[in-house]
């Protein structure tokens, strides 16, 4: 089967084969169609890559759909793709940035350090925690598209010597970088589309030099979900279909983890667990009434009723006009299923995207 190659990496067959890899129905999914995405979690991941991109940004460079509702859109969502807690009248992007300035606090970041961002996106984090602990990060990304965005932001900000990026599988670090080669190394909301959990970690542990820290934010099931449980069975399904990952496991996986391949867990703590007046899903939930701010309004307005009729109704004429590739709209719908579950997930506490770890690589350690 042929595959269009869109000139910002994209390919059509990831976006148009994604929904495959899931049953129509989550609740008849097995142990078959798990080991499958696992198998093909490169796949899974970027066919949801752009999709993620046409949803929230409506843009495709190719295409010359790049005007002042593309910033708008970008400016609205900011180029920070992960979740993170609110204070009481904390403005969205405010949020954004804190939660990457605590993990860097976490993490000791010093000025001067060599740092890898495992799954970087387009670069957001990267670019905030280079400016505010002043290290020189390498962000890593296996998705052209993404690169190519990261890459433009970046010299934007006038960053370009601090912050630069990389095309790479974060199952061979070690192949691309060599062994102790990171000051440190983190990775926020990125290592849950991992085929293992093992091997992500083991990747991370022998590029870190010796005595070198691991920071993370991961998606996980709480130690509260119970596999044997439908409910929770399909609700974990749920996630995963729309966010691109091939297995959703319980946290206590990630700990033992960490400590399989070596590393020595120096503080851990489920950030979701915190009792904040207001949760980290509430951008989700679509009720602008919620808004911390004038402004976030639009953000919110966007997961509404009337926000979802928008912007997948775009997402259809589009595709039907030959501006998105096939298969986009589907994916988009997968992404409805994915909001919903994740509200449900942190509304139960049985699902976090916020256990955060330090560990430690073992200064005399032979990785």
């Amino acid at each position: 089967m042929t595959s269009t190659q869109y000139s910002d990496g994209r390919q059509e067959t990831r976006v148009e084969n994604y929904t495959k890899f899931w049953q129509k129905d989550l609740g008849k999914e097995g142990e078959v169609d798990n080991q499958n995405r696992v198998e093909s979690y490169t796949d899974v991941v970027n066919g949801i890559t752009f999709q993620f991109f046409s949803e929230w940004l409506l843009v495709t460079e190719d295409t010359g759909y790049y005007d002042g509702a593309t910033e708008l859109y970008e400016y609205g969502w900011a180029q920070s793709f992960h979740f993170s807690r609110f204070y009481k009248g904390e403005a969205f992007v405010a949020s954004l940035a804190r939660h990457e300035h605590y993990l860097s606090a976490q993490m000791s970041l010093r000025p001067g350090m060599r740092v890898l961002d495992v799954g970087c996106g387009v670069g957001g984090p990267a670019r905030e925690i280079a400016r505010f602990a002043d290290v020189n990060i390498v962000g890593l990304n296996n998705n052209d598209f993404q690169i190519q965005r990261a890459r433009k932001y970046t010299k934007k900000a006038g960053l370009e010597n601090q912050v630069s990026f990389a095309k790479g599988d974060f199952m061979k670090l070690s192949e691309q970088f060599g062994e102790n080669s990171f000051d440190a190394v983190y990775a926020i909301e990125a290592t849950v589309h991992a085929p293992t959990w093992e091997g992500v970690y083991g990747e991370i542990m022998k590029v870190l030099k010796p005595g070198g820290v691991f920071g993370v934010y991961e998606w996980c099931m709480t130690d509260t979900w119970d596999a044997s449980i439908p409910a929770h069975k399909e609700l974990a399904h749920a996630i995963e279909f729309g966010n691109g990952i091939p297995e959703m496991r319980p946290l206590k996986q990630a700990r033992e983890a960490m400590v399989k391949v070596g590393f020595v867990i120096e503080h851990e703590e489920d950030l979701a667990e915190r009792p904040d007046e207001v949760p980290w899903y509430y951008p989700l939930e679509g009720d602008i009434w919620k808004a911390q701010t004038a402004w976030d309004c639009f953000t919110v307005w966007r997961m509404s009723w009337s926000g979802k009729l928008v912007s997948h109704t775009a997402i259809k004429f589009m595709e039907m006009l030959g501006l998105l590739p096939k298969g986009t709209y589907d994916v988009g719908e997968s992404l409805k299923v994915a909001a919903d579950a994740l509200v449900k997930g942190g509304q139960t506490k049985l699902f976090t995207p916020m256990y955060l770890a330090i560990c430690r690589k073992p200064a005399f350690s032979e990785s």
